[in-house]
């Protein structure tokens, strides 16, 4: 009788795959992707929409909302195989692609999914440097006057928060740090909020609307055509989060299906994040511009109100700490379980030794985890370090994995899951949607990396 009472109890405190009973709400849900969605991309919108003008800056921001939004309308239904609803849990973006797309599209899925949270950390990183920068540089500017010499280094403080990332890395996995994602998410809606009131305020004090429907004027038609694809670069970073949906949608309880949860939420925090983005976008522009600043808050970083200015970038900080974990602990999964099947019997990859901290939980060590977390942050860290370019790197990324994992695998997956038959009107409709993205992710692509090296050159 206790043997059974023992099994029911652990059979109800379990999930259908036999995994601890998941927990993640709507609410979890939207906080995850607002924190994986606004971070150091929504700094980048202002001199996105000085680039593009004021026509072609907002639109361009509404289409990649609504591409992404149908990206994660196919993805989610991807969670479970063959159907959506009843079929096997795929725990990652890789497990889906395998089960619907084979072997070998997996391995470049897997390659150009850990290579984007990669360089996404790298991306937190030179923010979060250039967040505590202009916190420095404003402070010394209201001690010694606006004509005082401020400048400042970023390295101390990248090296700074990968120290901290160090320490966060050690969160076992994503179900325990819903709380972190949730501080986050309010941090973003915070300094977001403060950057959209700051333009706003300069627009009505200054009793103008800057800026024009080309946007800035360029010396030559080569160089304007640079800086628009790199614009469109940085609104791509900025929006998609397909890399990391079926971990955030893995969190979530059933019932209501996993996948009507997702994309409720996707709903809800697409309709918030493009709210904040439009503001600071716009009002951003409005506000500077031809001297819209790359990071829209350094822009105000050294005038009065400076304290607020240093609250909202403290709160970058906060949040970005949160993002990089969201970005980064899917790469730390993969690594865990890959080592699990391969070192079964290694003691260094699978032993863990309890360690209990004064008024803390008990805390269970395992070498394997410190040592890879460890050199991944010194890694992404190092690179930060070697390449600060703030817009330029953001337009790489942004580019570069847009389409591949927001749009290509999405569809594809959506055609074997549904049954999509070639040449049928639904199967031509998704094909032209995936070639125009493709399009749009080569010019980006192009016009990035030509930034990228024209500053490791200037």
């Amino acid at each position: 009788m206790a043997v059974d009472n023992s099994l029911e109890i652990a059979s109800a405190s379990c999930d259908d795959d036999g995994h601890l009973r998941r927990t993640g709400t709507i609410w979890t849900c939207v906080a995850h992707i607002i924190t994986a969605v606004i971070g150091s991309g929504v700094l980048s919108l202002a001199w996105c929409t000085s680039q593009l003008g004021w026509i072609a800056g907002p639109i361009s921001m509404l289409c990649f909302a609504i591409v992404t939004y149908l990206s994660a309308f196919l993805l989610s239904d991807c969670y479970r195989s063959p159907h959506p609803v009843t079929g096997t849990r795929n725990y990652s973006y890789m497990d889906a692609v395998r089960v619907n797309l084979g072997e070998k599209q997996t391995w470049v899925c897997g390659f150009l999914q850990y290579f984007s949270m990669f360089g996404t950390g790298i991306a937190y990183t030179i923010t979060t440097s250039i967040s505590l920068g202009a916190i420095q540089k404003s402070d010394c500017y209201h001690r010694r006057g606006h004509s005082a010499p401020c400048s400042h280094g970023v390295n101390f403080y990248m090296l700074l928060f990968g120290i901290v990332q160090i320490l966060f890395s050690q969160i076992p996995d994503f179900h325990e740090m819903a709380w972190l994602s949730i501080l986050a998410a309010i941090m973003s809606f915070t300094y977001s909020s403060i950057g959209f009131g700051l333009g706003l305020a300069k627009v009505i004090g200054d009793g103008t609307i800057k800026g024009g429907i080309g946007g800035i004027p360029m010396a030559s038609t080569a160089k304007k055509v640079w800086r628009v694809s790199q614009a469109l670069g940085d609104i791509a970073f900025a929006y998609p989060y397909s890399i990391i949906l079926l971990e955030i949608q893995d969190t979530l309880k059933s019932p209501p299906p996993e996948n009507q949860t997702m994309k409720r939420g996707s709903m809800i925090s697409i309709f918030i994040t493009t709210f904040f983005y439009l503001c600071c976008g716009c009002f951003g522009y409005a506000a500077f511009g031809n001297d819209t600043p790359g990071n829209l808050l350094t822009g105000f970083g050294f005038y009065e109100p400076y304290w607020l200015v240093d609250f909202a970038n403290a709160c970058i900080v906060v949040h970005l700490v949160g993002g990089y974990q969201v970005y980064s602990q899917p790469v730390f999964a993969f690594a865990d379980r890959w080592v699990s099947v391969k070192f079964p019997n290694s003691g260094f990859v699978n032993k863990f030794y309890t360690i209990q901290f004064p008024l803390l939980p008990s805390y269970k060590l395992n070498l394997f985890r410190l040592c890879f977390r460890t050199v991944y942050v010194a890694c992404t860290t190092g690179l930060a370090m070697l390449f600060p370019y703030f817009n330029d790197v953001l337009g790489v990324l942004g580019a570069l994995n847009f389409w591949p994992l927001a749009i290509y695998f999405p569809v594809e997956m959506y055609f074997v899951q549904r049954k999509i038959s070639t040449w049928t009107r639904k199967w031509i409709v998704l094909k032209v949607f995936s070639i125009g993205c493709l399009l749009v992710s080569v010019f980006a692509l192009i016009g990035s990396v030509e930034g990228v090296i024209s500053e490791k050159i200037g």
